[in-house]
């Protein structure tokens, strides 16, 4: 075990990177090597106290165990004393520690045991083992009275009152995809060396430059104009916080703290930095540069430069400081909830904390669709924007890229059990063409999952969106680790990995309500006008009354961070409806939320039961969270009904646009989903390659693409990617796949495929038409130039082989649905 760990050691550090936590196995073979008073003793005790992942992880059970067969001297090692093996239980950060801790009090280490649970915040139902036992036990209470006194908090070394830091920048809009490259994913679960591609193609310096700024004893600031649009976010928190964070104690491979600095930050970007102790700001970029020696004023938000001139900043939550110091935004809540817990045990008023002071309703407070669904989920009538909540979470989605770090956040917060009335693992983005480590990971997530009570999909069962919409109840709050997890009905806001973790362990989410903008529809769309036209006549009709900019420098953005709501779409289905959603993730909207009429949504509820009990019958666990959820929709189709926003309601801003003024179809332009233009501006462009997949499709997108490829063999390399398997096994039965085949097309198992990047790409540098989510630089292929566009416009592109003139599609889209 030595031999082997410490090649592993050399051969991570030639790469730079140290060796990767300890496994269960290796665990116990140490602890063995430990209790035959191996030469080596005191090497193994390091990497057993330092090398081990905290929580609930299969290792971090072998450790605790054996620490406290030893803390009770059932076991003994010569280099682990009782003492020794209570005091690292006490730094095991919740879990497996916390039950032998507790056991501990009543022995004559109990003083040690005591000190460990009073710097232990996640402890969960082992709260009530505490109070129990603190009738007649003095060091029992004395854990209670530090939680009550905040310890956990108050004795942690205090922030200073000015930070001095050295900027690291990169010009325009640096999207998740710089930080975490798509085509990387597989290698997001190991932070370090997930790193080592930060910035490989947009800022390629970035890893050199920080280390060097680094070297010289400095904190390091990231800054940019627009940071961290996209959908990797917790990877790409991960990947930045490894070059300019600090090294955490006790949690082998993970960083914490950081400074990132952009004129805007996407909404949730800036959570997922909030949650990982990061401390974000927005502030006027434009006056820095790389190199450039800052000093930030912590008490009074200042920033200057080193020549004395100011740098404006945007005033952060009163509540940030806190969240820093605390290690994060969810370390903050979870241990605020156990001093509040303490404090009512003991009859003691609660220490204080910076609070944020909620707007306060009027009476009779008109509230937008949005507002009051959150308000529900917080067991009121709505909340207005600026309140900070924490909403109950019912649905939460997990993908299998993001999802290794889920597991991993799982284990950190001491997960169990989740207190999520559903969560779901799916299996879209690694599928198509599995690498070797993938099948491990599909089986450790597959096995956590089930284990904690959620669902887990199988490889092949398609996009996490679209069936994660078959399980939601109208009108109830959600979350995800995909960006597009954007409910149709109800709404969700979607998060990092470690978030999402949080909402599937504890139920809730922390969640400070944003404006809404209302875009309402009006008029008639023609024949040929599809939903993704409406999707692409947002934005485009943004640009156009000033409301939002394709250059990012100076970027406007009239969605960003606010919910997206939606109406006059009362002829579309649900399923259709849920492109609108879907594509507020390329607005930056924080959320969306649609209003649709009670009859589509009834219908489309009824069919979902009928999928959720077809997946019972197929044995797919766990069962409890399927029979629960399929009980949840039935009970809501016993009496449907549907929330509505008040007249009166207030928004930053209505968007209204006329269907009736829709004329010709709607593209986003290489490279960037905003810069959006119609039919007419960009006919003739030559196509290579065409891609009809994605989230943004379903069966009806299938069924127009079979019909408008049936015209001969195609002039572009044409990919197809069925959402879910039973679209895919749908269309085998109406012919469709052989359509696909006549005209050469690709066809892809269900999942993702091209959209993700990470798996089949098209040729580097090829010009490209698809249907896909968003057209960042590179993810598609390297090079590629990538417009995004309907089926039906996709279809017809790639059999001609060039984008069509305007009469020209709608001559064949005329042909093809008579």
């Amino acid at each position: 075990m030595i031999e082997q760990y410490r090649k592993e050691m050399k051969n991570r550090s030639e790469a730079g990177i140290p060796p990767l936590p300890m496994t269960p196995r290796q665990v116990q073979e140490l602890t063995i090597l430990l209790e035959a008073g191996h030469k080596e003793s005191d090497f193994l005790l390091n990497i057993l106290e330092t090398r081990v992942e905290p929580g609930v992880s299969k290792a971090a059970k072998e450790k605790a165990f054996w620490l406290e067969e030893v803390a009770f001297g059932r076991r003994s090692a010569v280099a682990v004393s009782p003492k020794k093996a209570v005091e690292m239980l006490g730094v095991m950060e919740g879990g497996y520690n916390v039950a032998a801790l507790i056991r501990l009090l009543d022995t004559e280490l109990a003083d040690i045991a005591a000190s460990g649970l009073k710097r232990t915040i996640k402890v969960y139902e082992a709260f009530d083992q505490v109070t129990a036992l603190a009738e007649d036990n003095i060091h029992a209470m004395a854990v209670l009275e530090s939680w009550a006194a905040a310890d956990w908090f108050f004795a942690e070394k205090s922030l200073p009152e000015k930070i001095e830091f050295t900027v690291y920048k990169v010009e325009g809009e640096i999207n998740t995809d710089d930080f975490s490259p798509g085509n990387q994913a597989q290698s997001r679960a190991d932070i370090p060396l997930h790193a080592t591609f930060f910035g490989k193609t947009r800022f390629p310096d970035g890893i050199d430059t920080i280390l060097k700024f680094r070297g010289r004893k400095h904190k390091v600031a990231f800054a940019g104009d627009v940071v961290g649009t996209g959908s990797s976010r917790k990877s790409a928190i991960n990947s930045l916080v490894w070059h300019i964070g600090e090294d955490m104690d006790y949690i082998p491979n993970k960083r914490t703290g950081g400074i990132v600095l952009g004129g805007i930050i996407a909404p949730i970007f800036y959570a997922t930095a909030r949650d990982a102790g990061v401390l974000p700001l927005e502030c006027e970029v434009t006056a820095l540069q790389t190199g450039d020696e800052v000093v930030l004023d912590l008490l009074t938000w200042q920033m200057k430069l080193e020549d004395g001139r100011k740098v404006e900043v945007t005033t952060p939550p009163v509540t940030l400081l806190d969240e820093y110091r605390a290690g994060g935004r969810l370390n903050l809540i979870i241990g605020r909830n156990l001093t509040r817990q303490a404090c009512s045990y003991l009859g003691v008023e609660e220490p204080e904390f910076s609070e944020v002071e909620n707007p306060v309703p009027a009476a009779g407070q008109p509230y937008t669709l949005a507002q009051k669904m959150v308000g529900r989920a917080c067991g009121l009538d709505g909340v207005l924007p600026g309140t900070v909540c924490q909403p109950k979470i019912t649905t939460v989605g997990s993908q299998d890229t993001t999802g290794p770090m889920t597991m991993q956040e799982i284990a950190e917060l001491a997960c169990l059990s989740f207190k999520t009335d559903l969560f779901m693992q799916s299996f879209c983005h690694t599928a198509a063409y599995p690498k070797a480590a993938d099948l491990e990971r599909w089986e450790t997530m597959t096995e956590t999952v089930k284990s904690c009570g959620g669902l887990a999909l199988k490889p092949g069962d398609g996009v996490i969106h679209s069936w994660l919409n078959k399980m939601l109840v109208p009108d109830c709050v959600g979350t995800g680790g995909d960006s597009h997890t954007r409910f149709p009905l109800g709404i969700s806001f979607p998060a990092g990995s470690g978030l999402v973790a949080f909402a599937g362990a504890l139920g809730f989410m922390p969640l400070e309500m944003p404006e809404s903008v209302l875009v309402r529809f009006t008029g008639t769309r023609r024949a040929g006008i599809t939903v993704r036209d409406m999707v692409n006549s947002i934005p485009l009709e943004a640009i156009r009354r000033g409301l939002l900019t394709v250059e990012k420098k100076g970027k406007k953005n009239i969605f960003a961070g606010t919910v997206l709501e939606i109406e006059g779409i009362d002829d579309l289905t649900v399923e259709e409806a849920f492109e609108l959603s879907d594509a507020s993730a390329e607005r930056s909207a924080a959320a969306c939320a649609l209003a649709l009429p009670l009859d589509r949504v009834v219908e489309n509820v009824e069919a979902n039961v009928r999928v959720l009990e077809q997946l019972l019958a197929e044995g797919y666990g766990d069962s409890q969270a399927l029979s629960r959820r399929i009980a949840a929709q039935k009970q809501w189709l016993a009496a449907p009904s549907l929330l509505q926003r008040d007249e009166n309601a207030e928004y930053r801003h209505v968007l209204e646009i006329d269907l009736d003024a829709i004329t010709e179809p709607i593209l986003a332009c290489p490279n960037d989903p905003d810069d959006v233009r119609e039919l007419s501006e960009v006919a003739g462009a030559s196509i290579e390659e065409a891609f009809i997949g994605s989230c943004m499709t379903h069966l009806s997108h299938l069924r127009a693409a079979a019909r408008f490829l049936d015209n001969g063999y195609a002039e572009s390399r044409i990919w197809v990617a069925p959402s879910t398997r039973l679209d895919r096994d749908i269309i085998q039965k109406e012919g469709g796949l052989s359509a696909y085949a006549k005209a050469g097309c690709r066809v892809e198992i269900p999942g993702c495929s091209l959209c993700m990047g990470n798996q089949a790409r098209v040729r580097p540098g090829a010009t490209v038409i698809s249907t896909s989510t968003r057209n960042f630089d590179n993810r598609l292929g390297d090079g590629a130039q990538v417009y995004l566009a309907s089926t039906e416009l996709t279809a017809i592109s790639g059999m001609l082989g060039r984008i069509p003139e305007v009469e020209e599609y709608f001559t064949l889209f005329r042909e093809k649905t008579q």
